[in-house]
């Protein structure tokens, strides 16, 4: 289908009868480029895609780990470094500026080759996420930054095989992610670079360098001399394209990231360049899940590039391993393209048991290293970690959780004892987290009764108030339940009010409860008003959850 029938049918579906007549999925809507999709049962559509069926074991993992980590992490300042650094009103501008010099001078091309990643140690790093009970590990392979993380052969210039730590770093986290048994993930956040990129094309309004252009048009002629004498500059910042339009020239910023709103629109070669390396991507490393940063899918609505690669990805996973068993996450996602991915809510929970499995993706402290959450001791707790998990679980999802990875590829030991409490507190818990669906209700208690309901991609969480003793959520497996309590009462009793004798969720009577970790059954009564539960005297030593085990 051409650009300008797609840009005529923004969002609407393109008729499967029509790609059937066009013969096999490998010569479905071929790009410029030549590249085409995998042959299989999936076309490029979502009367296709709506048939995917999630598979088992995504459902029964529940729990990732993510390494956010790419050169952006090098000035240890967090999140959209290579955006924020060229906004002469921002706090990053003024780091950069005193750090590495004016971004007419030192662009953020000029970062990437500082980025060595010298103390980076997957299969330790690996080791420590497998014990504190991950199942599946995410790795960037691109941010907005445009800069391709993997022995890229379409972004040849600007990839970590040539520049800054001059290693395949998708392949040796895959390599470390196996090695230890877990399933194995990719991010791709490349699609926004076009946009992303356009303040580079900017100047200081005052100051001693107003109007001097930053280094987002340079050519590659202007490189004589250089470092980087002979790349092309334009090639990572993408910016020979006039700017989205902002709130003055009658634009909506806010809506630009879902490319509307004024947003300038890619061209076709940026777009079959973007299908390219994502295809490449996915045919070198077999992730078993792929991630997209995007507004349901890279590139959506007006190319069809995410559609074939969510296609070929379907396609290619049964041709390779004689089943469909991979995962493509989508965020803002409508009722059909929610059953043809797996929505992906961003720093946010749900408040209601999803129909069909999702993840909730968030971090620690900011998306990319920061030094200042590390000096305030910002990072969020292992309670608060946990507390999220099971809220996620108990409502059909799952939790990715990023551990902020610092410019030299370590993490500092403020997070390693977070990840190892979430370890200590999964050895004891975890039977009611894996392998779990949801029960009849997730739960019951003050949180719930206040909890916001999910907009946009998300960013929901920390607005109710913290979990506590009288907070609980359900999951079930096999035929037991699993009530977490949120906290230890001060009067060592639960009441469980959904399991309350003759009420409509447990069709037989309570017949053992027990705290999982300790083996001890434990005394119950099971009344009108609810069952009530005497834990023991001593508390276990992270109590701030506490998982029963009801048969």
């Amino acid at each position: 289908m051409q650009r300008r029938q797609l840009l005529k049918h923004m969002g609407a579906a393109i008729p499967a009868a029509a790609l059937a007549r066009a013969g096999r999925a490998a010569d479905l809507l071929t790009p410029a480029g030549g590249a085409s999709i995998a042959p299989g049962p999936f076309t490029p559509d979502w009367e296709s895609l709506e048939k995917y069926q999630t598979p088992d074991w995504f459902r029964n993992a529940k729990f990732g780990i993510w390494a956010h980590w790419g050169p952006q992490c090098e000035p240890e300042f967090g999140d959209w470094y290579g955006h924020f650094m060229y906004r002469e009103e921002s706090d990053t501008y003024r780091y950069h500026v005193q750090k590495y010099g004016h971004p007419s001078k030192v662009g953020f091309k000029d970062i990437i080759p500082r980025w060595k990643a010298e103390q980076w140690d997957p299969d330790s790093l690996l080791a420590l996420y497998k014990q504190a009970g991950a199942r599946y590990f995410m790795a960037l392979a691109n941010h907005h930054d445009n800069f391709d993380l993997y022995n890229s052969r379409f972004q040849p210039e600007w990839n970590s095989m040539r520049l800054g730590p001059r290693r395949d770093l998708i392949g040796g986290w895959s390599r470390a992610a196996r090695a230890h048994g877990l399933r194995f993930g990719v991010s791709v956040h490349a699609a926004h670079a076009w946009s992303w990129y356009e303040m580079a094309q900017g100047a200081d309004k005052s100051g001693p360098y107003a109007g001097i252009p930053y280094d987002g048009n340079l050519a590659t002629a202007d490189g004589k001399g250089a470092w980087w004498e002979g790349l092309d500059v334009q090639a990572l910042y993408a910016q020979r394209h006039a700017v989205s339009k902002g709130d003055a020239e009658g634009g909506v910023v806010n809506e630009h990231w879902h490319w509307r709103g004024g947003a300038s629109i890619p061209d076709q070669a940026y777009c079959d360049k973007f299908f390219a390396r994502t295809r490449d991507l996915i045919d070198s490393y077999d992730p078993d899940i792929v991630y997209y940063d995007d507004t349901v899918l890279p590139l959506w609505p007006f190319s069809d590039a995410g559609l074939r690669l969510a296609a070929h990805q379907y396609n290619r996973s049964i041709a390779t391993r004689g089943k469909l068993d991979a995962v493509v996450t989508g965020k803002i996602l409508n009722p059909q393209q929610r059953r043809s991915l797996v929505l992906d809510i961003e720093r946010g929970q749900s408040n209601q048991i999803e129909p069909l499995p999702w993840q909730t993706c968030t971090c620690i402290g900011n998306w990319h290293y920061d030094r200042r959450i590390y000096d305030n001791n910002g990072y969020k707790s292992a309670q608060t970690v946990v507390h999220t998990l099971i809220d996620v679980v108990s409502k059909n999802g799952n939790l990715l959780l990023s551990v902020p990875v610092r410019g030299n590829g370590s993490i500092d030991e403020k997070e390693r004892a977070i990840v190892e409490e979430i370890g200590r507190w999964m050895a004891r818990n975890s039977e009611g987290i894996y392998d779990t669906r949801p029960w009849a209700v997730f739960g019951e208690g003050p949180v719930m009764e206040e909890a916001p309901a999910v907009s946009g991609a998300g960013f929901n969480e920390g607005k109710t108030k913290p979990f506590s003793a009288a907070d609980i959520r359900f999951t079930t497996k096999g035929e037991a339940v699993y009530a977490f309590v949120m906290g230890w009462p001060g009067n060592g009793k639960v009441t469980i009010a959904s399991m309350r004798s003759g009420g409509p969720h447990l069709p037989r009577r309570v017949s053992r409860v027990e705290l999982l970790g300790s083996g001890r059954k434990l005394d119950f009564r099971q009344t009108a008003q609810g069952l009530v539960v005497n834990l023991p005297a001593e508390k276990p030593a992270l109590h701030f959850a506490n998982a029963l085990k009801i048969t």
